[in-house]
């Protein structure tokens, strides 16, 4: 696959098609899944519909959203951005939005046209009541980005019954390079799992924070063909963005990006029922950042809309404001026309290096 002529959302188009076909497949014996995918199926082209009727009426509605349903995790990984931040933490229950404020925005998601909406945290597992929420849209998809430690026999048992949820296991290479960022025993816990899901022919998908320590490992064969034999269907890649300058030798490079660019190339030939992403590299051929609403923004726990999970910068909360109203806020509307989304884009994060500018735009929008 030549880099010039890769298209994004081609290759997510066909790399989705094979892997509904090969689930369809392995369906025969289960007409229940067979039928949840067809119903997906329709339903997306549903969802394209509303969105394009909206852009009609000169509304743009991005295809997905992330929301991080929870500020708690049980687990203190390494290099954690989120903590490093504060919106992780412990004791943050009173600042979280309550079950029912998830639910009436899973449902205005709905009638917009979102495509799915992607749930992290925190840990997400731990608002079981909001993950319960979410399996009753069976419109939406909802790709669930957890460390695994807290997936149980009722969590098995909701992702068996409900197939609009798709757990999406984090690991961070091999045995020693997963522990060592998450804990002792992470790692042998998620192949465990694993093994779980394969056995109920559950789809599920991994995600690996890419540094200069992991990096040639988890872009190896060997590591993809070890998630693909357990049941693995997506791997996505997402760069380490350094919490402050003891960490930023773990950020990869401009080296580092090549490496991880040619990779995925010779993973997306060698696994056709495989999809390889990652972020923010493949924003480069999609016209640069896809944030703020462009593509996706970002839910925090707290109800702010923000435009990505690496730039935790809000003037609206969806708590005192529509999801619709969310997308064109004024911060929002500013930052697209700044042209701070756009440019040169070789991989990276290109709000989180031009972070400065983008406080200064907060703090003039917030003035006006």
């Amino acid at each position: 696959m030549e880099k010039e002529n890769f298209v994004l959302s081609d290759y997510m188009g066909s790399r989705i098609g094979n892997v509904v076909k090969g689930a369809i497949k392995s369906s025969f014996t289960n007409p229940k899944e067979a039928v949840i995918i067809m119903k997906y199926l329709m339903t997306s082209k549903n969802a394209k519909m509303k969105r394009d009727n909206f852009e009609k009426n000169g509304e743009h509605i991005p295809s997905f959203l992330i929301a991080s349903i929870t500020n708690n995790c049980n687990l203190y990984c390494k290099g954690c951005y989120a903590r490093a931040n504060h919106s992780c933490g412990e004791h943050m229950e009173d600042s979280q939005m309550s079950g029912e404020q998830w639910n009436n925005i899973f449902t205005q998601a709905e009638e917009l046209g979102v495509l799915f909406i992607l749930l992290a945290g925190g840990e997400p597992l731990l608002r079981r009541d909001v993950i319960k929420l979410a399996a009753k849209h069976d419109r939406l998809l909802f790709p669930v980005f957890t460390n695994g430690t807290m997936i149980d026999e009722e969590y098995l048992k909701l992702f068996d019954k409900k197939r609009n949820v798709v757990p999406v296991l984090s690991i961070e290479g091999g045995r020693q390079q997963t522990d060592d960022r998450r804990g002792a025993g992470t790692y042998d816990t998620l192949v465990a799992l694993m093994d779980s899901l394969k056995a109920k022919g559950i789809l599920f998908g991994a995600s690996v924070t890419v540094t200069t320590e992991n990096i040639g490992t988890v872009t190896s064969t060997a590591f993809a063909e070890m998630l693909f034999s357990r049941g693995c269907r997506a791997l996505l890649y997402v760069e380490y963005v350094p919490v402050d300058k003891q960490t930023k030798h773990l950020a990869p490079t401009a080296a580092d990006r090549a490496v991880l660019e040619q990779s995925k190339e010779s993973l997306r030939s060698a696994f056709d029922e495989m999809i390889f992403i990652s972020f923010p590299g493949d924003e480069q051929y999609a016209g640069g950042c896809l944030a703020a609403g462009k593509s996706f923004f970002h839910v925090n726990s707290n109800s702010g809309a923000e435009p990505c999970p690496f730039s935790p910068y809000s003037d609206i909360s969806l708590k005192e404001h529509s999801l619709l109203e969310s997308i064109h806020s004024q911060f929002f509307r500013r930052l697209k026309d700044s042209g701070l989304l756009d440019g040169e884009h070789e991989g990276g994060c290109l709000l989180f290096e031009r972070e400065a500018e983008l406080k200064n735009l907060l703090v003039s929008c917030k003035s006006v």
